[in-house]
Protein backbone atom coordinates (compact mmCIF):
# COMPACT_ATOMS: atom_id res chain seq x y z
CA UNK A 1 0.00 0.00 0.00
CA UNK A 2 2.88 2.37 0.82
CA UNK A 3 4.38 1.68 -2.63
CA UNK A 4 1.08 2.52 -4.30
CA UNK A 5 0.77 5.83 -2.43
CA UNK A 6 4.40 6.68 -3.20
CA UNK A 7 3.89 5.95 -6.93
CA UNK A 8 0.72 8.07 -6.95
CA UNK A 9 2.56 10.94 -5.25
CA UNK A 10 5.45 10.74 -7.74
CA UNK A 11 3.03 10.64 -10.67
CA UNK A 12 1.17 13.70 -9.36
CA UNK A 13 4.40 15.58 -8.70
CA UNK A 14 5.76 14.86 -12.18
CA UNK A 15 2.43 15.69 -13.79
CA UNK A 16 2.26 19.15 -12.22
CA UNK A 17 5.73 20.07 -13.43
CA UNK A 18 5.14 19.01 -17.04
CA UNK A 19 4.19 21.61 -19.59
CA UNK A 20 2.42 20.82 -22.82
CA UNK A 21 4.42 21.78 -25.86
CA UNK A 22 2.80 22.61 -29.13
CA UNK A 23 4.78 21.27 -32.05
CA UNK A 24 3.94 22.82 -35.40
CA UNK A 25 4.98 21.19 -38.66
CA UNK A 26 4.65 23.40 -41.70
CA UNK A 27 4.75 20.85 -44.48
CA UNK A 28 2.00 22.53 -46.49
CA UNK A 29 2.76 22.86 -50.19
CA UNK A 30 1.80 26.30 -51.46
CA UNK A 31 0.68 27.09 -54.99
CA UNK A 32 0.32 30.84 -54.45
CA UNK A 33 2.86 32.61 -52.28
CA UNK A 34 4.17 36.13 -51.56
CA UNK A 35 7.60 35.59 -53.14
CA UNK A 36 7.78 32.82 -55.75
CA UNK A 37 10.71 30.39 -55.95
CA UNK A 38 13.40 31.37 -58.42
CA UNK A 39 15.94 29.49 -60.48
CA UNK A 40 19.48 30.77 -59.75
CA UNK A 41 19.97 33.79 -62.02
CA UNK A 42 16.27 34.12 -62.88
CA UNK A 43 13.99 32.99 -65.68
CA UNK A 44 16.47 33.67 -68.50
CA UNK A 45 19.09 31.52 -66.75
CA UNK A 46 16.54 28.74 -66.32
CA UNK A 47 15.66 28.72 -70.02
CA UNK A 48 19.38 28.78 -70.91
CA UNK A 49 19.93 25.80 -68.58
CA UNK A 50 17.05 23.91 -70.19
CA UNK A 51 18.21 24.60 -73.76
CA UNK A 52 21.78 23.49 -72.89
CA UNK A 53 20.63 20.26 -71.26
CA UNK A 54 17.58 19.04 -73.17
CA UNK A 55 17.94 16.51 -75.97
CA UNK A 56 15.16 15.78 -78.43
CA UNK A 57 14.42 12.06 -77.97
CA UNK A 58 15.33 9.85 -80.92
CA UNK A 59 11.94 8.13 -80.86
CA UNK A 60 10.19 11.52 -81.05
CA UNK A 61 12.35 12.55 -84.02
CA UNK A 62 11.66 9.28 -85.86
CA UNK A 63 7.91 9.55 -85.29
CA UNK A 64 7.59 13.32 -85.87
CA UNK A 65 6.29 13.87 -82.33
CA UNK A 66 6.10 17.48 -81.18
CA UNK A 67 4.06 19.44 -78.65
CA UNK A 68 4.00 20.57 -75.05
CA UNK A 69 5.00 18.57 -71.98
CA UNK A 70 4.12 19.87 -68.51
CA UNK A 71 6.16 18.96 -65.44
CA UNK A 72 5.20 19.75 -61.86
CA UNK A 73 7.58 19.71 -58.91
CA UNK A 74 8.03 21.09 -55.42
CA UNK A 75 10.71 23.62 -54.53
CA UNK A 76 11.56 22.75 -50.94
CA UNK A 77 12.43 25.19 -48.16
CA UNK A 78 16.14 24.60 -48.87
CA UNK A 79 15.68 25.09 -52.64
CA UNK A 80 15.89 21.41 -53.59
CA UNK A 81 13.62 20.05 -56.31
CA UNK A 82 11.41 17.12 -55.20
CA UNK A 83 8.17 15.37 -56.15
CA UNK A 84 8.75 15.67 -59.89
CA UNK A 85 5.99 14.24 -62.07
CA UNK A 86 4.38 14.71 -65.45
CA UNK A 87 1.13 16.62 -65.76
CA UNK A 88 0.96 16.16 -69.52
CA UNK A 89 3.09 14.01 -71.79
CA UNK A 90 3.16 13.72 -75.57
CA UNK A 91 4.97 10.39 -75.49
CA UNK A 92 7.96 9.12 -77.48
CA UNK A 93 10.32 9.86 -74.59
CA UNK A 94 9.60 13.60 -74.39
CA UNK A 95 8.10 13.47 -70.90
CA UNK A 96 10.98 11.41 -69.55
CA UNK A 97 13.48 13.86 -71.05
CA UNK A 98 11.68 16.83 -69.45
CA UNK A 99 11.72 15.03 -66.08
CA UNK A 100 15.43 14.28 -66.46
CA UNK A 101 16.23 17.94 -67.06
CA UNK A 102 14.13 19.15 -64.10
CA UNK A 103 15.74 16.58 -61.80
CA UNK A 104 19.19 17.79 -62.86
CA UNK A 105 18.49 21.44 -61.98
CA UNK A 106 20.56 23.12 -59.26
CA UNK A 107 18.93 24.28 -56.04
CA UNK A 108 16.51 27.17 -56.47
CA UNK A 109 16.01 30.20 -54.26
CA UNK A 110 13.00 29.03 -52.21
CA UNK A 111 9.66 30.80 -52.15
CA UNK A 112 8.83 32.77 -49.02
CA UNK A 113 5.80 33.93 -47.09
CA UNK A 114 6.15 36.45 -44.26
CA UNK A 115 9.90 36.20 -44.70
CA UNK A 116 10.03 32.44 -44.07
CA UNK A 117 10.87 29.81 -46.70
CA UNK A 118 7.96 27.61 -47.73
CA UNK A 119 7.42 24.53 -49.89
CA UNK A 120 6.01 25.64 -53.25
CA UNK A 121 4.60 23.67 -56.17
CA UNK A 122 5.86 24.85 -59.53
CA UNK A 123 4.61 23.88 -63.01
CA UNK A 124 6.94 24.15 -65.97
CA UNK A 125 6.07 23.72 -69.67
CA UNK A 126 8.50 22.19 -72.14
CA UNK A 127 7.93 22.85 -75.84
CA UNK A 128 9.20 20.13 -78.19
CA UNK A 129 9.37 21.52 -81.71
CA UNK A 130 10.81 19.53 -84.60
CA UNK A 131 13.84 21.12 -86.26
Amino acid sequence: MKKLILLAAIAMFCGFGAKAQKVVFDDEIYTVIEVAPEFPGGVDSMYAFISRNIKYPEEALKNNVSGNVYVTFVVEKDGQITSTRLLRDIGAGCGQEALRVVRSMPKWKPGTSQGKPKRVQFNLPFVFTLP
